[in-house]
């Protein structure tokens, strides 16, 4: 009889990698609360790169302000999607499982927010060519980073999907 693994090493590894990164954001999020007032910044890059501490009860770029129950439910819809779709997911397809995984500690790491304080903290804070650019968290970064893993997995199969046809039409 074949012994059966309850957990993958690979998906132990994934929750190791989400407890890690939702651990990254809090702790970015305490660092800056507790050694910044609101509002008040420090300049890391010369009218570039800033760390600021704000506060953000909507969504990106404040929209929807104010709307805890609408995010409570739209999150928990969101990290039951990603929850089924990870679970979903072959042991091969590694690209996609690493980017939902990104996408559910950042949805956590703002969701511990809404819950604990009725708002998100901020604290990134670029100016890009003149341009002051929303204030965005650690969490927000990894729900853009899971996002980009899971286009990177579909440019890469179209690529050598496209390649291999190619391969096989020209023998």
């Amino acid at each position: 009889m074949k012994n059966k693994t309850i957990i993958s090493k690979q998906n132990l590894f994934l929750i190791v990698i989400m407890i890690g990164t939702i651990l990254t954001d809090q702790l970015s999020k305490v660092w800056v609360t507790s050694n910044l007032q609101l509002g008040e910044s420090i300049e890391i890059i010369p009218s570039f790169f800033f760390i600021i501490y704000a506060q953000n009860t909507g969504a990106a770029w404040s929209i929807l302000e104010g709307y805890m129950t609408f995010f409570y439910v739209v999150t928990l819809v969101a990290l039951i999607l990603l929850g089924w779709y990870f679970y979903c997911l072959k042991e091969y397809q590694i690209i996609q499982k690493i980017g939902v995984v990104l996408m559910i500690s950042g949805t956590l790491g703002n969701f511990i927010d809404r819950l604990l304080f009725q708002y998100v903290r901020d604290s990134l804070d670029f100016h890009i060519l003149g341009y002051n650019f929303p204030i965005f968290n650690v969490a927000d970064v990894l729900l853009i980073s899971g996002v980009l893993f899971l286009i990177i997995d579909v440019v890469l199969k179209n690529f050598f999907t496209k390649k291999i046809t190619l391969s096989k039409k020209i023998l």
